[in-house]
């Protein structure tokens, strides 16, 4: 079991969303938070907390009740940063609208959580229009406009709230079933951000940019909360675009940025149309690769390329993001794992929630105050995830060196059985990421009336490739033999993928 040092977070311990706004606003109102690069806006901790009372205060006027969810449906920017944290400021349960999940996921999201109000924004209100067409008693739309955070009196008129309150509703990826509602406390979501500081070392210096989605626990917990804990800024553009990446960070003096590796893998295959040099920019620290693992070739390809350290790290929406990161330098960062416990505690156990030796495979369990509360409406689920003594069981099949650091090897539902031998995809996919032009790959199962199961897997490659399947396959039985290599590629345009980013296999 490993356990990170101490790190000091008597600001924020106790203290809900709420205070800690009231905080920032009390000690540094006209400190930057949120920067709109598109228009050049600043919103500092003292607008923040005007802008929140306003939220707050509008929600309530519609007839809703503290402690119940509020959806919403927002595309990213400042005022949906603002909205959402407007939300939990109330007192709201803030429910995550993913707004590529399709008209049935939405549907059931808003049904299941029982939203009595939905912020959304005139792009997104169609969305939610053909995702309600067969609700009885639909619940309310508010757009979030121009005026939306106009002074609305009602500051005074707040409930009580602590920190032991819900305050994000966020629903897993549903690749097993229906989604699963993910019930954070105020407390949770705050312990989210305060491990990315932790991990990162992050300051009221520190700028962020946030080009993950709002409704994924990456882009909220690591990038919005984050520099909240810190009392830093971040910089909110509506979309992640390669051609603006590099330049965005430039002239908004980001020092550090949050994605995932599938992102990592297009900034580096576009790499000859990058007019700025990353290691050039003054002040940027270090890149932050989550919410699925990186693969070691197109790790060690992208430092190689932009001089830039990218920290692999690893979290889920069960416990607000961050439960392992790597250190920053000079500190030892291993290739392929996603590091240490930074935060909470995290333990290789066996199929009794027991601790194994070192080296030895098994689940990767995590206990921690940013672990959820449960899944909503769900105790079976709920009762099989969380042990009776606070241990979240993830899922993930790992082993942890003697150093604490832990390496994934693969999930438990997912591991393909070849003739009775356990083979983890992640081996395919790295396999196949060797390859210069392979930009995202995933192995899978096949039926296979020989060996049970067979293993194929999907690539994406870059556009101007040349690169037969067959050459894919060899080079896969070249690295991990014949028997785990891929009996067939498909060249897709476009791999299947979750609301956190993840490949759905």
């Amino acid at each position: 079991m490993n356990e990170a040092s101490a790190f000091d977070t008597g600001q924020i311990n106790g203290l809900s969303v709420r205070q800690l706004i009231d905080l920032r606003a009390t000690t540094t109102p006209d400190a930057a938070f949120l920067i709109d690069p598109e228009t050049g806006t600043t919103t500092s901790y003292g607008e923040l907390r005007e802008h929140c009372c306003s939220v707050a205060a509008q929600i309530s006027r519609n007839g809703v009740k503290p402690g119940e969810a509020v959806a919403y449906a927002l595309t990213n920017g400042p005022a949906s940063a603002i909205a959402i944290l407007g939300i939990m400021y109330g007192g709201y349960l803030a429910t995550a609208i993913n707004l590529v999940a399709g008209n049935a996921t939405i549907s059931y999201v808003l049904t299941h959580s029982r939203a009595r109000l939905v912020l959304a924004q005139t792009q997104t209100q169609s969305l939610l229009a053909a995702a309600l067409e067969s609700h009885d008693r639909p619940p309310q739309v508010l757009v979030v406009d121009d005026g939306f955070f106009d002074s609305v009196d009602g500051a005074d008129e707040l409930p009580p709230l602590t920190h032991q309150d819900d305050g994000l509703l966020m629903y897993t990826s549903g690749t097993t079933g229906r989604p699963k509602g993910v019930v954070l406390r105020q407390s949770s979501v705050l312990a989210g951000g305060a491990n990315a500081v932790l991990a990162h070392e992050l300051t009221a210096a520190d700028r962020a940019l946030c080009v993950l989605p709002l409704y994924h626990i990456n882009g909220l917990c690591v990038t919005i909360m984050g520099p909240l804990v810190s009392g830093g800024s971040v910089v909110v553009p509506p979309k992640f675009s390669v051609s603006a990446f590099w330049p965005t960070i430039r002239e908004q003096a980001c020092t550090w940025f949050s994605v995932v590796p599938t992102q990592i893998s297009y900034l580096l295959h576009e790499v000859e149309n990058t007019t700025t040099n990353p290691a050039d920019i003054a002040g940027l620290r270090f890149g932050r690769s989550a919410s699925a693992p990186l693969s070691p070739d197109v790790h060690e390809a992208f430092e190689t390329r932009f001089g830039l350290p990218i920290i692999e790290t690893m979290g889920l929406t069960e416990t607000a993001a961050q439960i392992l990161s790597n250190p920053l330098p000079p500190g030892e960062r291993k290739i392929g794992s996603p590091g240490l416990a930074v935060g909470n505690e995290v333990m290789i156990a066996n199929d009794h929630q027991r601790e194994v030796p070192a080296g030895v495979e098994g689940e990767v369990l995590v206990r921690g105050s940013n672990v959820m509360r449960a899944y909503l409406d769900n105790p079976e689920a709920t009762a099989a995830s969380l042990t009776g003594d606070a241990w979240l069981r993830t899922g993930d099949l790992g082993r942890m060196d003697k150093q604490g650091y832990v390496f994934i090897t693969g999930r438990l539902k997912e591991l393909i059985i070849k003739g009775g031998e356990n083979i983890a995809p992640r081996e395919v996919d790295e396999a196949l990421y060797a390859h210069p032009d392979v930009i995202e790959a995933a192995a899978f199962a096949c039926r296979c009336e020989r060996y049970g199961q067979r293993i194929e897997a999907g690539v994406v490659l870059n556009g101007k490739s040349s690169v037969c399947k067959q050459d894919l396959i060899d080079l896969c039985r070249d690295k991990i033999g014949t028997f785990k290599s891929p009996d067939r590629i498909h060249v897709l345009a476009e791999l299947p993928k979750g609301p956190s980013g993840k490949i759905q296999r």
